[in-house]
């Protein structure tokens, strides 16, 4: 009795340590802004997340993709934090904080249960709760979606673990539910049921024979079928964010992919030079680099596979890894980085798992190993929570996290261009034009540095030059939105005659404002603009007064009363004109 109950308090005691450990690192970002990187997508650009829980709201996240993807749970987790909490984002940063912990407690639950072993699942768990790779997931606010997938990652696991003690309908049900929730946090968890086979080879020891395996198999046809639904819901909506083969061949995806498994082993030990955007790099197309990488992960799976029958959990650690970040390897190109700290966010801990075993039974022949590895986890554990404190104090603010990513990567113009967009909201003029000039030296052909120089020099009141630019984004990126709205802003309201076109602009602000644009009240008012330039007066008073209504209702009083200023004009019959 004595005996369980101390192990009950040294297992709350090491929960206390885990949970300090996540909120030493991480908790200071409750006091952190939101930064111009996907949070304004994710929160307060967004109508419908803004407005809060709802019915409306539920039904539109279910049937509308949010920031390029189909997460419906994510969806309604922001729409949840701003009317609970507003735009506050130290409130959305406390969600996310509070979502890691709990998936670290419930790692170590899962582990303990799963393998016994206390101090090995207390230490797989710390590492991955503070490790600098998850700095990434758990401080950006727009990866609400990587804590909160993690969290039900856990408990499907918890789940199935407790199905395989006793199986029955209503503990598969149960799974699969949490499964679900899971796909509908972020549709990276599609490998679940693959790692749900690997735990049945070992600890679970369910796979013994290639009969077992057949049956196994079909034992997860569901869960496998429910990743292939997900799967296709995540392809319709990225078809816009996966890029062509145009603009990488699929020989240099496939060579990037496999430098990136070996770049995040990498990272794992040597967790230095991180960046919240990584380019493409060019390593991807040298053959010898391409062959050697491939060489070095053939390697890895062949020793793990023959040492499968002594050391079992190194090849379900190392197929653990592989395959949960198949999804995100970048075969399916989707977005424009070469790869990010954030995938690393569940498929490391196959890692964590397979070296802690390894580690650990190669010296438990060693008189002097308990002191040895106790003192080398508290290395370890503390060095790790260090960098990681250091690390997220880089997202403090957006400047500062685009100076470091900069610093830590080279010619990486989607840095210099979100940060030439945030020196420009802050007025810093030539700053910003020295930084979009350097993201399009770098490509020419980034549709949001184009834009983003349109705008400096539109604030410079050189509204031809402007013009320029705002055309190249757009051919660039016909759907670049921002261009479309800026454009269409000059064509309505400049001073000079012989820029004005007041058809096209109508045409540029009704594409944007019946699109993604809706209910946004700064297109609102360029289409109000615009309508006024075609001598449609009413129709412009009238969608006027609807971007009052969503500018009052969302706290910008400022423009607000700039509205209310063109409203008075347009009751004049008069357009409004920008200033030469």
């Amino acid at each position: 009795m004595r005996d369980k109950i101390c192990k009950r308090w040294l297992v709350a005691g090491i929960c206390v340590g885990l949970v300090a450990l996540v909120w030493f690192v991480f908790g200071q970002s409750s006091y952190f802004p939101f930064v111009n990187y996907d949070d304004p997508t994710y929160t307060y650009e967004a109508p419908q997340i803004i407005a809060g829980l709802s019915w409306d709201g539920v039904v539109w996240a279910f049937t509308h993709a949010h920031g390029g993807n189909w997460h419906p749970l994510t969806t309604l987790s922001h729409m949840f934090d701003c009317g609970v909490f507003g735009i506050r984002a130290g409130a959305h940063h406390f969600g996310n904080v509070l979502l890691h912990t709990s998936a670290t407690i419930a790692l170590f639950f899962v582990l303990r249960r799963l393998t016994g072993a206390l101090w090995r699942s207390a230490f797989v768990a710390a590492i991955f709760a503070i490790h600098p790779l998850r700095v990434e997931s758990v401080v950006w606010i727009a990866e609400r979606k990587d804590v909160l997938s993690g969290f039900f990652f856990m408990l499907t696991l918890a789940a199935y673990l407790h199905y395989t003690r006793k199986p029955s309908i209503g503990r598969y049900l149960t799974m699969s539910i949490l499964f679900a929730c899971g796909l509908m946090s972020k549709p990276m968890l599609v490998s679940l049921p693959i790692v749900l086979l690997l735990l049945d080879y070992w600890p679970l020891k369910r796979l013994v024979d290639l009969r077992t395996l057949r049956n196994l198999v079909a034992e997860k046809f569901p869960l496998f079928l429910l990743s292939i639904a997900s799967g296709v819901a995540t392809l319709i909506a990225q078809t816009r964010a996966i890029g062509s083969f145009e603009q990488l061949p699929l020989s240099s995806r496939g060579g990037q992919a496999l430098l990136s498994y070996l770049t995040y082993i990498r990272q794992m030990f040597w967790p230095t030079k991180l960046a919240v955007f990584y380019p493409h790099s060019e390593d991807g197309s040298v053959p010898w680099q391409v062959l050697l990488a491939g060489a070095a992960l053939a390697a890895i799976t062949i020793l793990t596979f023959l040492l499968r029958n002594k050391r079992p959990y190194l090849v379900v650690g190392w197929l653990w890894y592989v395959c949960m970040l198949i999804p995100v390897i970048g075969i399916v190109q989707v977005g424009l980085q070469g790869h990010a700290d954030r995938y690393t966010y569940l498929p490391q801990i196959g890692l964590y798992l397979g070296v802690t075993w390894w580690v650990s039974e190669l010296l438990s022949r060693w008189r002097n190993a308990p002191v040895a590895l106790t003192a080398a986890a508290i290395v370890i554990i503390a060095s790790l929570a260090g960098a990681s404190r250091v690390q997220a104090s880089y997202w403090k603010d957006s400047e500062r996290l685009w100076q470091q990513t900069i610093a830590n990567t080279s010619d990486n113009h989607v840095a210099h261009a979100h940060l030439a967009d945030l020196l420009l909201r802050q007025g810093r003029i030539s700053d910003a034009i020295s930084h979009c000039q350097e993201a399009v030296r770098i490509q020419p052909n980034d549709t949001d540095a184009q834009n983003n120089l349109g705008l400096a020099y539109l604030q410079l009141g050189d509204e031809a030059d402007a013009l320029i630019h705002f055309e190249q984004s757009l051919a660039s990126n016909p759907r670049n939105l921002n261009a479309r709205c800026n454009l269409a802003w000059v064509l309505a309201t400049s001073s000079d005659p012989s820029r004005r076109n007041g058809e096209r602009a109508v045409e540029l602000a009704t594409s944007v404002a019946q699109g993604p644009g809706r209910g946004n009240p700064t297109v609102l008012r360029t289409l109000a603009a615009a309508y006024a330039e075609t001598h449609e007066f009413g129709d412009a008073i009238e969608t006027a007064q609807e971007a009052i209504a969503i500018a009052k209702a969302t706290g910008n009083d400022g423009l607000a009363a700039d509205l209310e200023r063109n409203i008075a004009a347009y009751r004049l019959n008069q357009p409004i004109r920008s200033r030469p």
